[in-house]
């Protein structure tokens, strides 16, 4: 292939039969030198462009943030354990079962005076707890001992500990 002494580059063969495509654009790095006044070449078209920066048209696309590791993310899930907890008050002779990832700090909400079920009465004691890795684990535990719906059941599971 004959070369060009003035760009020192191959010269540029015809556009093929489709027409729109530089017949070189598919070779990675090329770009047909451009001889400027100064006497210096430079590449049209591959200038250095801050963050590896895509272009789209004729303006430069920044990168978004770039997104955490999936193992990061499962590593964060995982580090905060949840529980289920089962509290009873002497003076409505209830028992009441929750999940949260704090059971102490729980507690100190459940014994003020709010509008719940457990803010009529500020006697509330722990019973019985049950760790779990996910939240999802414990809410499942949750309904399910919910879904027993009977003192005797619950009470059997306090002192199976």
């Amino acid at each position: 292939m004959p070369v060009d002494p003035i760009f020192a580059v191959p010269k540029r063969r015809e556009l093929s039969s489709a027409g729109s495509e530089h017949p070189d654009s598919h070779r990675k790095g090329y770009w047909i030198k451009e001889y400027n006044k100064k006497g210096e070449f430079s590449s049209a078209g591959s200038e250095h462009l801050p963050y590896k920066q895509r272009v789209t048209g004729s303006n430069p696309v920044t990168p978004t943030e770039r997104k955490p590791d999936r193992n990061v993310r499962f590593f964060y899930l995982t580090s905060i354990m949840h529980f289920v907890y089962i509290l009873y008050s002497l003076t409505r002779d209830k028992y009441y079962v929750g999940s949260c990832e704090n059971v102490d700090k729980r507690l100190i909400k459940h014994n003020t005076n709010h509008s719940g079920f457990t803010g009529k009465t500020l006697d509330w004691v722990v019973k019985w707890t049950e760790e779990h890795i996910s939240k999802t684990d414990a809410l499942k535990r949750e309904k399910q001992i919910k879904a027993w719906k009977s003192r005797i059941i619950i009470e059997k599971l306090i002192n199976d500990i």
